[in-house]
């Protein structure tokens, strides 16, 4: 089946326009986008791929390497070699980073490590559901259902260790470093950004606001199917247009409802955001609905430790990585992608060529990298809060004054 399809063109432009639909999915934090586009508008603008040339960004593979198990079909099913050995996701991660590449983006990928034990729960669910689709799956084959086949297959789809490891060794020979996290990798990514070692991170799992990443881009892998804008999220923008500290968002967020435990039952968006308003924390907000019948708290609720995981998470300080983008190993490129993988020799070395050419061109920088941004003080905004306070007549004068 492989090597018919991998001659079309097509296929790699699919990639895209498949998979763009996928971030449609509430992913992370449920609602938080529509929160923060009805509560914190300025966290939130678009953007174009070609605006971060010169940017180094962390991408959470993991996500990229399930969305492509999914987008990259044919008939139904994920493409394959002579061999039958599932190639989806390399061909995927093969022309998308070449992509962000041409775009003078610098990628750094991080794997996921050992999942924490607070998402047991969220892990014991998710086997649920794909145990349901497996015998949905098989009732609409007994049926001969070709569109419930196809919807009940990406169900079951889930990013294998074999996967990861096929993946690191592709991006290795593409000069493309990766990071493998203690723990999640979201988290991770999150480091990279403070510790200032990338300039943001890529993912569709709003979580990584809720892990204090700086700044979020959301559709940046999918930019290229020209249907859908980047989407970039300041953090800092986010906790000053909520007027809520670190550990209240990340409360909020909790209310909201994440991976690692139950929220409360019968509060929305609407409601957590007023309750975390009125009472500052969980805490103070349990004490408040439990004389109200309206809502069901859960019972032994881990909302202590949920919020240890999102406000100290297990990641490896950015001050002891060390990045580097390398020139892409032609010979071995061929040798692992078209004599192991059956892919187009033509096609891999010319992702090669393209590969070196976007290194030499990217080595401009940045005009803003010869330029240190020095980060708003807290006292300038705790000055900003008291202009707010101050008298129109007062503020009037100040203006006359700093006209002369």
């Amino acid at each position: 089946m492989f090597s018919k399809l991998k001659q079309n063109k097509t296929i790699v432009t699919s990639i895209f326009s498949i998979a763009f639909s996928l971030n449609n999915c509430k992913m992370g934090i449920h609602g938080l986008t529509k929160l923060l586009g009805d509560h914190a508008p300025s966290s939130m603008k678009e953007n174009e791929i070609k605006n971060y040339f010169g940017r180094k960004i962390a991408i959470d593979a993991s996500m990229s390497i399930y969305q492509f198990l999914i987008a990259v079909r044919s008939e139904g099913n994920q493409l394959t070699n002579d061999s039958g050995e599932t190639t989806s996701h390399l061909m995927g991660l093969f022309y998308r980073t070449i992509r962000m590449l041409e775009n003078g983006i610098k990628p750094v990928y991080v794997f996921d490590g050992k999942p924490p034990m607070m998402k047991s729960g969220e892990l014991a669910k998710r086997t649920e559901r794909r145990e349901e689709a497996q015998k949905l799956l098989d009732q609409a084959t007994e049926q001969g259902d070709q569109e419930n086949i196809d919807k009940f297959s990406r169900r079951l789809v889930k990013v294998t260790p074999q996967h990861n490891k096929e993946c690191k060794e592709l991006l290795d020979l593409m000069g493309v470093p990766y990071i493998d996290a203690p723990c999640e990798a979201e988290a991770q990514c999150a480091e990279l950004v403070k510790g200032g070692k990338v300039y943001a991170m890529g993912s569709e799992d709003m979580d990584s606001l809720t892990f204090g990443a700086n700044i979020l881009l959301r559709h940046l892998t999918f930019s290229e199917a020209r249907k859908m804008p980047i989407q970039e999220f300041h953090y800092s923008k986010v906790l000053e247009e909520l007027e809520l500290t670190k550990e209240q968002f990340v409360d909020l967020c909790i209310l909201l409802g994440c991976d690692y435990c139950a929220s409360i039952k019968g509060v929305g968006p609407v409601t957590a955001m007023k309750l975390i308003k009125e009472h500052r924390n969980i805490e103070g907000i349990i004490k408040h609905l439990q004389s109200k019948d309206k809502y069901t708290i859960p019972e032994n609720w881990m909302f202590e430790d949920s919020r240890l995981l999102f406000l100290e998470p297990e990641v490896t300080p950015a001050d002891q990585i060390q990045l580097k983008w390398k020139e892409p190993d032609e010979e071995g490129l061929v040798e692992y992608m078209v004599k192991q993988k059956g892919f187009s020799e033509d096609r891999i070395r010319n992702g090669a060529k393209k590969i070196l050419k976007a290194k030499k061109t990217s080595t401009q920088g940045r005009m803003d990298s010869f330029f240190k941004v020095i980060p708003s003080s807290s006292p300038a905004v705790k000055r900003k809060k008291e202009d707010k306070k101050t008298p129109a007549k007062k503020k009037t004068n100040a203006g006359k004054f700093k006209a002369k």
